[in-house]
């Protein structure tokens, strides 16, 4: 038996696989303050049919919440003497091309947290210079002087060799939370590198914390999910905490390709609509990995599930800004006070425009287990029109417009601008919001097709049940005369850690004389072709003979995981004498029919609602429902 647990912002999501295959969902409000006993909670509330071999897999906001509020610990950075800038140099690059005043990003550790150490290798590994016991006992000293609670080191390349960072790592060992950049990113580009580490170093000993809490009350084992789409066990986490930084919304991507193709769609652009945030990826046969995201500016240089997130939520804020015009987000209520429908905000959200329009059910929300209070949002998103000058319905319908707005420019980042055409793929909504907003952006962006899956409410902690255990591995590789030695020798340093694993070879490789590099599958006879076929659909040209340079090797373990075998839920006849609600819908109010999701028969035309556990999903007018194999939800659009 296995439980998969999404922590959210405003919700967290428990799924349970029983033994006999079945499952079991539900949602908690989430505690900021205290997640950990929000999850214990909920595995409490299934230890009635636990059983002596219940694993966990959790997908954990620790990491990603105090990176994005800058409430880590307090990390220092040593470095090459000279090099103790590099996190606030950063990269020339700059990202807003057209704005002449832009602020810089923040660095998470300050200037005088940052030490140089005398040392110096080269870029071929050789050691010129070794740090001297008298220099790591003065480093000590000053750290111990600094009260620090982590240690990022980041030294010359040492992805070559790590001989002296290994130097520092025993000097200082046992003293303070450690983190290495040999251990986290051990690859070429400093900045990278260093940002990576240092971000390790700042949210590890929240994580080690954390995960410590967890594992001394529970008795059953933990994992955590990964960037990756993958799961480490706890004692991996505690000292990769940079890989769980996109935790739950990995586990969203597995899920909704796990579930699209069960449907038959190989490829899918997916939608994950929460409380306070949308993510965004583009599925083909396999799920997109990159090696160059940013989160909150700054890079992370270790394989995540490409995701792109904007701040669109069911919680985000809607207000009117110094030109008057309508803003929704990024600012969200979260889980406290939460949107005013909840009982304890004051500001009108994406939510509670959905209520006031009459697009959530107060009497049904969560099944019943919560109501919700229509005066109490009804009030917020008055107070926003009268500042706008207009009707409170106006002004409702203009929040979720704003809002698809915002989510549908994220959607044409991860296809439009990387060469990809958004309407010869299916769009598959989750989330508890998902649904709500996924026909109307699918106009938007002419997409014909769009499914909502079983669970949709609950799909990130279904896709933690289904993620595989996953590790990766790196080497720098540039200007080695010997790639199959160093495949050999990091594939068995793989096979060591996981024996069971099933082993994955690739490299990033680029023409000589460019600065950036894609990451392609190795074929050991013939390296180059790969990335010839991957360069001409990136950037729409290659050159078969132009020379090539492997920049870094990749090995990832896999273990796969047993897949639970789902049912097709038998066809069902529409529910007799439907209710219906009066909904604002295209500028004016129509009564339409509301549907139990189960309910819902073959051909079910919109408008309608269909309501389920844990999200609500509208079939505007021109789209007509089929409630698939597998319980899921399939839209298609019947007026162009």
């Amino acid at each position: 038996m296995k439980i998969g647990i999404d922590a959210g912002g405003t919700f967290t999501d428990f799924v349970m696989l029983r033994s006999d295959m079945t499952l079991r969902s539900f949602k908690l409000r989430s505690n900021a303050a205290s997640p950990a006993q929000v999850i214990l909670e909920g595995i409490r509330q299934c230890m009635d049919e636990a059983d002596p071999h219940l694993e966990i897999v959790h997908g954990s906001t620790v990491a990603t919440n105090a990176l994005l509020e800058r409430k880590g610990a307090k990390t220092a950075f040593v470095a090459t003497e000279g090099f103790e800038d590099i996190l606030r140099i950063g990269r020339q690059n700059r990202r807003e091309l057209y704005n002449l005043t832009p602020s810089p990003v923040e660095p998470l550790i300050r200037p005088e947290l940052c030490f140089g150490i005398r040392e110096r290798s080269y870029f071929d590994g050789t050691i010129a210079v070794a740090p001297s016991a008298a220099a790591l006992k003065a480093l000590a000293i000053k750290l111990r002087r600094a009260g620090v609670e982590s240690v990022a080191v980041c030294l010359l390349h040492s992805y070559e060799n790590p001989q002296n960072e290994r130097e520092v790592q025993q000097a200082l060992d046992g003293s303070v939370y450690l983190s290495c950049s040999h251990e986290i990113s051990p690859e070429i580009r400093e900045y990278e590198r260093a940002s990576t580490t240092s971000i390790n170093a700042y949210v590890g000993p929240l994580m080690d914390s954390y995960l410590s809490e967890l594992e001394r009350n529970c008795p059953y084992p933990v994992a955590v999910m990964q960037s990756n789409g993958g799961f480490l066990t706890a004692a991996e986490a505690r000292k990769q905490a940079v890989r769980t930084i996109l935790s739950g919304p990995a586990g969203g991507i597995v899920g909704a390709a796990a579930m699209a193709e069960l449907s038959g769609f190989s490829r899918s652009l997916t939608f994950d609509m929460g409380g306070t945030s949308t993510d965004v990826s583009l599925c083909q046969e396999s799920k997109t990995l990159t090696t160059e995201a940013r989160v909150d500016g700054l890079p992370v240089r270790v394989p995540m599930l490409d995701i792109h997130t904007v701040g669109a939520g069911g919680g985000s804020i809607a207000r009117v800004d110094a030109g008057g015009a309508l803003r929704v987000g990024p600012e969200s209520a979260g889980a406290s006070p939460g949107p005013a429908c909840y009982g304890s905000g004051t500001e009108a959200t994406v939510t509670d425009a959905h209520v006031v329009l009459g697009r959530i059910d107060a009497d049904q929300f969560l099944g019943g287990a919560m109501r919700l209070d229509v005066e109490r949002a009804s009030d917020a998103v008055r107070r926003l029109a009268t500042k706008m000058g207009v009707g409170m319905e106006t002004a409702a319908a203009g929040i979720i417009r704003v809002a698809n707005a915002n989510m549908e420019r994220a959607m044409r980042v991860v296809s439009v601008e990387r060469g990809l055409d958004p309407r010869q793929y299916p769009l598959v909504a989750f989330g508890g919001c998902g649904g709500l907003h996924a026909c109307e952006i699918a106009e938007e962006l002419g997409v014909a097709t769009v499914m909502v899956p079983a669970l949709a409410g609950a799909l990130s902690a279904l896709g933690m049940l289904l993620a595989d255990r996953v590790r990766d591995y790196s080497m720098g590789a540039l200007r080695c005369q010997n790639l199959n030695a160093r495949f050999r020798k990091l594939a068995a340093r793989a096979k060591k850690d996981i024996p069971d694993a099933h082993i994955e070879l690739s490299a990033d490789i680029r023409y000589r004389g460019q600065s950036y590099e894609l990451t392609v599958p190795w074929h050991p006879a013939d390296p180059a072709a790969p990335f010839h076929v991957q360069h001409q659909q990136v950037y729409g040209y290659a050159n078969p003979d132009r020379a090539t340079e492997v920049v870094t090797i990749r090995v990832r373990a896999v273990v796969p995981t047993p897949r639970p075998k789902f049912e097709t839920p038998s066809d069902s006849a529409p529910a007799p004498n439907a209710k219906k609600r009066r909904v604002y819908l295209a500028d004016r109010w129509r009564s339409i029919p509301v549907v139990q999701r189960e309910h819902a028969a073959l051909g079910l035309a919109g408008p309608a609602l269909l309501l389920d556990y844990g999200s609500t999903t509208l079939i505007p007018n021109g789209w007509t429902a089929l409630l698939g194999p597998f319980g899921n939800l399939v839209a298609k659009r019947t007026v162009k």
